[in-house]
């Protein structure tokens, strides 16, 4: 057990004044559980509710008022529920629309009673049996795989942990921060992966974990497979994310198939909803809003990085080269940087906006736009001189703005740049194990360079 981000989040939640049942997002096996048994050391009384065991599940059957419901969860647990600070833990709550269905009346009526419910598969067993939580009655969380920083701790990293912390990472702690963060992204961020590695740090030994873990997401298609047909679509497709991940696809033949458009299009919105894969699609916008352009291919995100690597046989690359963006086409620190940028985000379900621009004499493309009170401020996830980044330079031209950002595998550091057209900017350097604390850097960055 190691301490995780999402704790922080639940203790501001639990400190407002008037906190709302809270819904805890994620897929299988980022540690949503393990999190809150942690937080649950903070009350008085606890009790875990576990809807994929009969005996709990028949609690909400009996469709009590929600105080009596209290107090038969009390007399079943054996735990006193009548005072102190009470949390009652709703785990797998997708098993009982009874359940999501009197979350609302805690917080009518039993306000002074915290409840945190989880889910792996939550909206989509909601939508087969037809249920929806109460609008404006509950709260939402998301939680996703271990981040760097989180890995960090987990690995009793402290004093680097310490350093990633500061802003701007000390020169000093520049190539050991390096070092570790591409053995976070060899390995990712599953929870059991990483306490099976920080036992014996072997890839190895690390192959039967991963393989189980694609297992239980593939025995989970049976969950959400209406037909034999669906379900062999969601195994294509479980299977082929991760070898599609960090690449712009197209849902026409995905994973090398014979499969059409619309039913590809089905099945990887159906693993989004199950947060398995994020289908973000570009933007040409340079200004606040971006408008996803849904006519245009998507980029695929899958769920972790280290499975990606597992699945793409990619792990003996990492021993081969020093910087991410030299093999698989730079795509695996696309990916752990989009990885970051996601996790990075607790409070809602957002997704990354990239750029282009696409004509017929050339393309353009910016890796990631970030939202920086009412500006775009682009990022680019490259290697190689800050004078080569042709797409970073067109979209400057296009905003009134002088700065942007690299994740690149150097260190911090800042360039005074000119776009072919003449215009002067100020461009962030930025090591890619800080893509997860993108608004941090920027509010620093621009704040030493205001003006141009």
């Amino acid at each position: 057990m190691f301490q995780r981000s999402i704790i922080k989040e639940l203790q501001i939640w639990a400190n407002q004044d008037s906190h709302k049942p809270l819904i805890l997002r994620g897929a299988r096996q980022v540690g949503k559980t393990v999190a809150v048994n942690i937080f649950a050391g903070e009350f008085d009384r606890y009790v875990y509710l576990d809807l994929q065991k009969e005996d709990d599940l028949n609690i909400f059957k009996q469709k009590l008022p929600v105080k009596q419901l209290v107090q038969l969860i009390a007399l079943k647990k054996n735990v006193d529920l009548s005072s102190g600070k009470r949390l009652i833990f709703i785990d797998e709550i997708q098993n009982s629309p009874e359940a999501t269905g009197i979350l609302r009346y805690f917080y009518e009526e039993l306000p002074e009673v915290y409840v945190i419910a989880a889910g792996s598969l939550l909206e989509l067993m909601m939508d087969y049996k037809q249920v929806s939580f109460p609008v404006g009655r509950v709260e939402y969380r998301y939680m996703y795989p271990l981040t760097f920083y989180e890995f960090l701790n987990a690995m009793g990293k402290n004093l680097a942990s310490d350093y990633f912390s500061a802003i701007p990472v000390p020169r000093l702690a520049h190539k050991t921060l390096l070092e570790l963060f591409h053995t976070f992204t060899l390995v990712g961020g599953m929870p059991e992966i990483i306490q099976k590695y920080r036992e014996r740090p072997d890839i190895i030994i690390l192959k039967k974990i991963y393989e189980g873990i694609m297992t239980t997401y593939l025995n989970d298609v049976a969950k959400y497979a209406r037909s034999l047909t669906i379900g062999a679509l969601l195994r294509h497709a479980i299977e082929s994310a991760p070898l599609e991940a960090g690449k712009r696809i197209k849902f026409q033949g995905f994973g090398n198939s014979d499969y059409r458009s619309r039913e590809m299009s089905e099945v990887l919105r159906t693993l989004e909803r199950a947060m398995l894969v994020k289908l973000i699609y570009p933007t040409t916008s340079v200004q606040i809003p971006a408008q996803p352009d849904l006519k245009k291919s998507p980029r695929l995100q899958f769920l972790d990085t280290g499975l990606l690597n597992f699945r793409a046989n990619l792990q003996v690359s990492f021993f081969e080269y020093n910087d991410l963006h030299s093999f698989y086409q730079g795509k695996i620190a696309e990916h752990i940087a989009y990885q970051e940028i996601i996790a990075s985000d607790s409070l809602t379900d957002q997704k990354p906006a990239f750029w282009t621009r696409e004509t017929k004499q050339s393309n353009a493309e910016i890796d990631y736009l970030l939202p920086y009170r009412n500006i775009l401020v682009p990022v680019e996830i490259k290697a190689g001189k800050s004078g080569s980044l042709r797409s970073l330079h067109q979209f400057m031209d296009r905003v009134e703005h002088p700065w942007a950002i690299r994740l690149y595998a150097g260190e911090i550091g800042v360039d005074r740049v000119r776009t072919t057209k003449g215009k002067s900017f100020y461009l962030l350097n930025l090591p890619y194990y800080l893509s997860g604390k993108l608004n941090a850097y920027a509010e620093w960055f621009i704040s030493e360079n205001p003006t141009i």
